[in-house]
This record gives structure tokens, C-alpha cells and sequence, in this order.
């Protein structure tokens, strides 16, 4: 569990940041990655993902589409697929926006932005 400096450090981008523009990604899938996405702010309004992948794949650690097998139902939880899918290709985003999950691979469609990272573990 992350203490509070870690928190206001994740929250300020001390972490670190990287812009991203066109058709551009950041891969940090590897086994030896020290750190994860936790925010990404849109730049500019023709903003559209090819893919936004969770962290290590885990249920509500990013942002996807709801779909029949992974909608939550209120009893039995997520689906085999619970927020596991990709988000569609032609889904625009507005300048400005800034989203907050937990990703390892963010690949640009187009458009531009800023990533920001946290440490695996926080």
C-alpha cells in the first residue's frame, strides 16, 4: 500500500511524464518495467486510442467498453472478459480531458498527449 507522499507524488507527476503525438506508444508490458501509466491528459480534440491495455490485465484498472460477457450484473461480479476490452478505434476525445486508470501499453490512434507514470507496486 502506497503511503501519502507516494499518493501527492503520483497525483503531481513527479514520476515523471512523456508526450506522445500521431501514432506513437508507450510499452511498458516487460518484465523488467518499474512503472505503470496512472494519467493520461488529452492535448488536442482528434485524440483517438488504438489501444489502452490495464495493467497486467486486471479487472478496473483502466478504462474499456461494456460488452454482454463482461457486464456487471449485481450478484456474481464481472464476466470472464470484465474490463477486458479494447476501447473502440473511433472514439474521440476532448482536448483537455485527463483520464486516470492504471495501464501498461497506451498506443496512440492519433492526435497528442501526456502520460504520466507511477511505480509498479503504487
Amino acid at each position: 500500500m502506497a503511503n501519502i507522499d507516494s499518493l501527492y507524488k503520483a497525483q503531481l507527476g513527479q514520476y515523471g511524464s512523456t508526450f506522445i503525438s500521431g501514432t506513437n506508444e508507450i510499452d511498458l508490458t516487460g518484465a523488467s518495467a518499474s512503472k505503470y501509466v496512472i494519467a493520461i491528459t488529452i492535448l488536442t480534440s482528434d485524440t483517438k486510442f488504438a489501444a489502452l491495455e490495464c495493467l497486467n490485465g486486471e479487472v478496473g484498472a483502466g478504462i474499456s467498453t461494456v460488452t454482454a460477457e463482461n457486464d456487471l450484473d449485481g450478484v456474481s461480479g464481472f464476466g470472464a472478459g470484465g474490463n477486458g476490452t479494447n476501447l473502440s478505434t473511433t472514439l474521440l476525445f476532448p482536448a483537455g480531458l485527463t483520464i486516470y486508470g492504471k495501464w501498461d501499453k497506451v498506443d496512440l490512434g492519433a492526435g497528442q498527449v501526456i502520460v504520466y507514470f507511477a511505480p509498479q507496486g503504487y
